[in-house]
């Protein structure tokens, strides 16, 4: 069945690259070191619950968040920078763009969860890195290209580490605790980064479509 193929091809990605620190062109984000962090493995990464060094609530998130990103990561390996810089349409976004604008995503939401800023109070370090990918559009078409698929990968990696770093040193109340002034009504922080994950899916369905338009067309099929 095609569910049961795609688990197997997320298993064999993780397990093919679990001791090459610098293999498949920087996929040492999903190295066995990468996830013995929290004692995740080939075997179970499919299999949400605890998390060594978390929470019980906060270990079935990272849980979460790691599978996500398995899903972000299997299409993209072996992209080219012209693959990462392509754009479908005039009003299109490229993939290497969609890749910061999650990385971007989810260090604003860390600014916002971990350091108690306001949504879009942000400093102007992070402003300077990370506003045009958050927004995409034309500025993200004018400026996001030219880079290599590791620099993407390192940016999402980066980020990553802080945040489970962060999610580490806080517990279940915290995870629980709810904002009564967010803009979509009241939301605790599990709905919030509950909603980072659930952004990696919905842009991971529009970059599985654009590497299967590729001009150039990639022999991978479909992970839909």
């Amino acid at each position: 069945m095609k569910t049961n193929a795609t688990a197997l091809d997320r298993r064999d990605f993780i397990k093919k690259s679990s001791f090459l620190p610098f293999g498949l062109n920087g996929m040492w984000l999903m190295s066995q070191a990468r996830f013995d962090a929290h004692s995740v493995s080939a075997d179970n990464i499919n299999i949400f619950g605890h998390r060594e060094g978390f929470s019980p609530q906060i270990g079935i998130l990272v849980s979460m968040l790691d599978w996500m990103r398995a899903e972000i990561l299997l299409p993209i390996q072996g992209l080219s920078m012209e693959d990462l810089d392509y754009l479908l349409d005039e009003s299109a976004n490229s993939i290497g763009s969609m890749l910061l604008h999650l990385a971007a995503t989810e260090r604003f939401y860390q600014l916002h969860t971990f350091e108690n800023k306001k949504w879009g109070h942000w400093d102007k370090t992070d402003k300077d890195e990370w506003s045009i990918a958050s927004s995409l559009g034309a500025k993200a078409r004018q400026s996001i290209k030219g880079n290599d698929l590791d620099f993407y990968l390192d940016k999402l990696k980066t980020v990553r580490e802080n945040t489970m770093k962060e999610l580490a040193d806080r517990d279940d109340d915290w995870l629980m605790k709810v904002d009564p002034h967010w803009y979509w009504g009241p939301t605790n922080n599990y709905c919030k980064w509950f909603h980072v994950c659930e952004h990696e899916s919905n842009h991971g369905g529009q970059i599985k479509f654009l590497v299967n338009r590729l001009p150039k067309g990639l022999t991978k099929s479909s992970m839909d």
